[in-house]
């Protein structure tokens, strides 16, 4: 005479979709936390930037449109 195995347990039962709600919430948290991080900027290299003048009277070749006379 044969005999039914007996049934799977929840947790055999329903192992992979815990996991894939766990993952899946794991996944938003540190999707949703990272993406506002502010991104360092890059120190690598000083700035090579140069100031304007202040007035067109400091510059001769501008007029009060920045165009050269």
């Amino acid at each position: 005479m044969l005999t039914e195995p007996p049934a799977p347990t929840w947790w055999k039962a329903n192992r992979h979709q815990v996991y894939g709600v766990a993952g899946l919430l794991i996944g938003y948290l540190i999707g949703t936390h990272l993406a506002g991080a502010p991104q360092q900027p890059d120190q690598s290299q000083p700035g090579r930037t140069t100031p304007a003048p202040a007035s067109a009277d400091e510059h001769p070749t501008r007029t009060a449109h920045g165009l050269a006379a």
